[in-house]
């Protein structure tokens, strides 16, 4: 593990992009830009942070631990779904497939917890006992386990919008996706969780939720974006678990925590993070890597810009 005094000397020099201007396309995300071209796409995961829409910051070396984690976790579960990775040229860059995003968002949920308002346990607490269509007993708290993973599918909101939640019937009336490849779909997710689950457990940690952004390349099922990291995974620390508590979060909600202590709540202007706490953040992304990986985590160098084309033209 880098040191307290290794990371808050990192942190005015977290990287911000890279340019690929003859791919002609590029779209940022949250956490990483983006170029199209040549029926691959070049994922550059950059050390940007988003706790709430529209508030970013930097993390660094958070798009290296993010970049490498799926890389491995993509590696550990070929055997259950195919995937969009051509080749990881550099700790920040993945190459991959083009593919078709599906217009539906797989999040599949352990326990009943969250705060936003496509979360589990925001929906109970309005009293709703059929959210996504599974139907809940009564008498559960806040963080309890589910009986058995739950598939919560929304829809995939434009660039500022916002998920809305599905059924699985609604899926299918209206015709989103054709029965067979969700039916597919609901299986791969529901494996990937479980595996998740399992190596989560080996490394002391809770995997209690995360998304699966899934795509079609040449017409069959394939996972996109990153896997079970950080900021696409809740993860709590197995040993602060109690009931009616307040796990330790090894994920980005202890950034979101820290800004509502502030006060804030994504309206306005965010306040500052200070470089110490800045740096503790680095450190738990970084030790998540380490715990899931069992393998030290040895930061790479800024992408080697020339080194990433011959790649892309080579392969």
């Amino acid at each position: 593990m880098l040191t307290h005094e290794e990371l808050l000397h990192a942190v005015p020099h977290c990287l911000t992009g890279t340019d690929f201007p003859e791919l002609g396309a590029k779209y940022e995300g949250k956490v990483r830009d983006v170029y199209v071209g040549h029926g691959r796409r070049i994922l550059i995961t950059t050390d940007r942070i988003s706790a709430f829409d529209m508030v970013l910051g930097l993390i660094p070396y958070k798009g290296q631990v993010l970049n490498q984690l799926s890389a491995w976790w993509f590696a550990q579960t070929g055997h259950i779904a195919r995937n969009h990775v051509i080749s990881v040229p550099d700790p920040n860059v993945t190459i991959a497939h083009e593919a078709e995003p599906l217009p539906v968002e797989i999040v599949v949920r352990g326990y009943i917890t969250g705060v936003t308002k496509t979360s589990l346990w925001y929906l109970y607490e309005q009293g709703e006992r059929r959210p996504y269509g599974f139907g809940l007993p009564d008498g559960l708290q806040k963080n309890d386990p589910l009986p058995e993973p739950l598939i919560t599918p929304t829809t995939k909101a434009a660039k500022g919008g916002h998920d809305v939640p599905l059924t699985r019937a609604e899926i299918l009336e209206q015709g989103m996706l054709p029965r067979e490849l969700w039916e597919e779909i609901e299986t791969t997710a529901v494996a990937l969780f479980q595996f998740g689950q399992q190596i989560a457990a080996q490394a002391g940690l809770i995997l209690v939720d995360t998304k699966y952004e899934m795509g079609l390349v040449d017409g069959k099922l394939t996972l996109i974006d990153e896997i079970h990291t950080p900021d696409s995974s809740r993860y709590w620390v197995a040993d602060t678990y109690r009931p009616d508590d307040e796990p330790e979060n090894f994920d980005k909600e202890f950034m979101r925590k820290w800004y509502a202590a502030q006060g804030y709540r994504g309206d306005g202007t965010p306040p500052t993070m200070p470089p110490d706490f800045i740096a503790q953040i680095a450190a738990r992304y970084i030790a998540a890597y380490e715990k899931l990986t069992g393998a030290p985590f040895v930061p790479g160098e800024q992408p080697a810009v020339e080194r990433i084309r011959r790649n892309l033209y080579e392969e």
